[in-house]
């Protein structure tokens, strides 16, 4: 089989940048996040809860100093592209993607944390079937973004198919979630809320939401929010005013029958990083 070298080329670079998308992702938490940590931090009245999260700030810094990951759960990456119209849609954007992600698992290190479903055989290289999930959108620019997602957050998530007269109650349903999850994800948290499109697009909204950047949040967001503050549960479940430093919501157009709504726990660690393919 004849190789294409531009396309070869293309997978190399996609290659590198993916791996250094997470170095950087797994390191260092974006300025948004990390300010919204210490607002949260100089505003919390519960004395244990200033604690957790004075604790957390210095897990930060030592990650930063020492260069290794913030948390022992790497995650999984979740890769999102921006395709500019010169570049073909290709094999070649997921091998490079996969080829990057395997270095990053050697090199950062990550966790191995990609095993098959049923044998919970490990990959070893947090590649598999279906794995890392890639999407691909148009852009301006060739870019990676990542967003490596823990387990312990991922699994607090929740996916609802409500009436379409159920509308005025999608904040209780996002705070219920909240509710149901207590301290399990890690909190404070940041909650990317999806609604409408299908049973799967909400779920796909939800995780872009996570991508958002959390130091505004419009009306709506701000209501979800402080009902999900109301709770009490508090930074790592101990009690407290901050249980989730952000909710960000994103939407579609959907059924006239249907009212799908999806909610993404993502713990403190809202890890994500983009960077552009150097061709």
């Amino acid at each position: 089989m004849m190789v294409n070298p531009a396309d070869t080329a293309l997978s190399g670079a996609l290659a590198d940048a993916t791996e250094r998308a997470l170095r950087e992702a797994e390191i260092r938490l974006p300025p948004d996040v990390l300010a919204a940590l210490r607002r949260a931090a100089a505003a919390e009245r519960d004395e244990i809860a200033r604690q957790e999260l004075a604790n957390i700030l210095e897990n930060i810094a030592l990650a930063g100093e020492r260069q290794v990951p913030i948390c022992q759960d790497t995650g999984v990456p979740v890769v999102y592209l921006t395709l500019p119209p010169d570049i073909p849609f290709s094999p070649d954007l997921f091998s490079g993607v996969r080829e990057g992600v395997r270095r990053a698992t050697a090199t950062i290190p990550l966790r191995p944390n990609v095993v098959d479903p049923l044998t919970r055989e490990n990959t070893n290289d947090n590649t598999g079937a279906g794995m890392p999930a890639v999407h691909v959108t148009p852009g301006d620019r060739l870019t990676v973004t990542v967003l490596p997602k823990g387990a312990g957050s991922e699994n607090a998530s929740r996916i609802g198919m409500l009436l379409p007269s159920q509308a005025a109650q999608i904040p209780k349903f996002v705070a219920e979630t909240m509710l149901l999850a207590g301290g399990r994800p890690c909190p404070p948290v940041i909650l990317g809320v999806g609604i409408g499109g299908t049973f799967d697009m909400a779920a796909a909204l939800a995780k872009e939401a996570l991508l958002l950047p959390v130091d505004t949040m419009d009306d709506y967001e701000q209501e979800i929010c402080d009902a999900v503050n109301a709770l009490g549960i508090g930074p790592m479940g101990l009690g407290g005013d901050t249980t989730a430093l952000a909710v960000k919501v994103k939407r579609a157009d959907c059924h006239t029958a249907s009212l799908p709504v999806a909610v993404n726990v993502q713990c403190w660690a809202c890890r994500r990083a983009t960077v552009e393919v150097e061709r």
